[in-house]
């Protein structure tokens, strides 16, 4: 690829100084095509591999604690072997909290210090605050449960700062053609991380089965060990993910768009789409030019356009929509079956036998709705979204949970009747998860990493995530909040009921997103890109 010195003589003549503009972003433009045109290669699977580690990472951490909660019961709750239910939601909420700080942080931070500079940060951040939950313990000062508590929201602040960073590595090195399955499959790794927690959880039940059966109700000691195991575990992907993160290669959209420096980007390019002629040159010229700047008057002049805020306010309030029913059933799957009684133990609650088989109870529910719902959802969306489009997934997704919700709410009583109605709900429960991740919960991912402009694009994509996981807290403190009203889990058809209606008003926010599939990000970016940089001042070069 031809280069451009960086030295110009100061006494060009005005033509010559047009000519090196036009070739400046005509050379950004080319530089973009081979990114936008390339061929599914290693570099490819590279990424999305590293990427999709610490989404897996991301669900197992978070959704194990839908089985932990049941096992702290057993070994701190004082009131019927269970947490109570401020305990039971601080656990389940600090993480959500967290995320939400993570999302805005590193989204933001992502967009002024670059991409590969926070990579892995926010995976040492999880890595140290998982391994601590595993090591809390109980003082006369403090409470272990306030313990886990704080380290699972310092855990949540790495989950949230892997949102943006992921999505945007994806999207920025994902040819056009292909970055809808890119993405998706980054994503999909949060269902096969809620599936080693299921399998995990049966494992460490299952190796400590007859120390379980031979221990004094309730099991204490033997249960301790379970759920630290369970968590701590967690981490152990992570790490070996870390390096791979610490490695990967900064996007040259960041290095164009917001370094400002086309040389240095197009080599990069080089770099990474022909491995085998590896040409990185620390003393490349530097070669800056004047674009678009990231400011505050910037960032407002940009979404003070209608067509730029709507689209943020779409991805935005889909992802709360969305958060509220993902988060609601994910985090409390295991009360609403147990509402249901479907899967519960018999026999005296007081045994050592009963705890044991509603541990293990509790995983297997685990398991079947990740294997039934969950993973085969995200590969409906994997095989559609670069054909179909996200846009039409999304409202299809809200759609039909709309009508599932209204269901399982509405027929509660009639499907909580009998052992085959039972099973019928299950059925509903798993179909609605499919239709989760074959839908809103895939596209809210994939869209905001594509629908701004490099400079606002972490920075945007950690707002719709944010406000998606302000979603989950909401959704969190209203089910511990209405759950036992009028009884011991008696509130969860109405709970239904309440979702169908925030799944019916993703479908009219969802009106608001443009379509993405086969566009280049700056199309979508709605910013002109002809002349978009321009040779910057000879004063300011460096």
């Amino acid at each position: 690829m031809a280069t451009i010195p960086d030295q110009q003589s100061s006494h060009g003549s005005y033509h010559e100084k047009e000519q090196v503009t036009v070739t400046l972003d005509e050379r950004r433009r080319a530089a973009l095509e081979v990114i936008d045109n390339a061929p599914f290669s290693w570099f490819h699977v590279k990424v999305c591999l590293v990427a999709s580690v610490g989404f897996f990472t991301d669900a197992y951490d978070i959704f194990a604690i839908n089985i932990a909660a049941t096992m702290l019961g057993y070994v701190y709750g004082h009131t019927s072997n269970q947490l109570n239910t401020n305990q039971s939601l601080g656990i389940k909420v600090a993480t959500p909290v967290g995320n939400l700080v993570g999302q805005l942080l590193f989204g933001w931070l992502a967009d002024v210090v670059g991409r590969k500079r926070m990579y892995g940060v926010e995976l040492m951040i999880m890595i140290v605050a998982t391994f601590a939950q595993a090591l809390a313990g109980q003082a006369p000062a403090v409470s272990v449960i306030g313990v886990i508590v704080v380290w699972r929201f310092v855990m949540g602040v790495g989950v949230g700062g892997d949102y943006p960073l992921s999505a945007i590595i994806s999207s920025e090195f994902a040819a056009t053609r292909s970055r809808g399955r890119l993405m998706t499959a980054v994503f999909s790794a949060q269902g096969w991380g809620q599936f080693a927690c299921a399998i995990i959880g049966i494992i460490v039940v299952q190796a400590y089965k007859d120390e379980t059966l031979n221990s004094p109700f309730p099991c204490v000691v033997p249960v301790d060990h379970m759920w630290r195991l369970v968590i701590g575990l967690g981490c152990v992907p992570g790490v070996f993910a870390l390096y791979f993160r610490l490695t990967i290669p900064e996007t040259p959209r960041f290095t164009m768009d917001i370094e400002r420096n086309v040389a240095q980007a197009t080599a990069d390019i080089t770099d990474v789409m022909n491995p085998k002629h590896h040409s990185t040159d620390e003393d490349v010229a530097v070669q800056h030019v004047t674009a678009p700047k990231a400011t505050r008057a910037d960032f407002a002049a940009y979404f003070s356009q209608w067509k730029n805020l709507k689209v943020l306010i779409g991805t935005s309030y889909s992802w709360f929509a969305l958060d509220i029913a993902y988060y609601g059933l994910g985090l409390n799957s295991s009360i609403i079956l147990t509402a249901i009684n479907f899967g519960s133990p018999t026999g005296d609650k007081t045994s050592p036998l009963y705890v044991y088989q509603n541990l293990y109870n509790t995983c297997v529910g685990n398991l079947i709705l990740s294997v039934a719902g969950l993973i085969p959802g995200y590969y409906a969306s994997f095989f559609l979204i670069d054909s179909w489009g996200r846009k039409p997934i999304q409202l299809m997704g809200f759609s039909v949970l709309t009508v599932l919700f209204i269901i399982m709410g509405f027929a509660y009583d009639k499907l909580d009747a009998s052992p085959s109605s039972k099973n019928a709900f299950v059925f509903l429960y798993c179909v609605t998860n499919f239709f989760q991740n074959f839908g809103p919960n895939t596209t809210t991912f994939v869209i905001p990493g594509e629908a701004f402009p490099t400079r606002y694009r972490s920075t945007a994509f950690g707002i719709s995530a944010a406000t998606g996981k302000l979603g989950a807290i909401i959704s969190q403190v209203g089910f511990a909040q209405l759950i036992n009203i009028g009884g011991t889990n008696a509130f969860v058809q109405h709970i239904m009921e309440i979702l169908a209606l925030f799944m019916l008003t993703g479908v009219f926010s969802t009106l608001l997103i443009p379509e993405t599939k086969q566009r280049t990000l700056e199309d979508i970016s709605n910013e002109e890109q002809e002349g978009y940089i321009t040779e910057a001042p000879r004063a300011a070069r460096s």
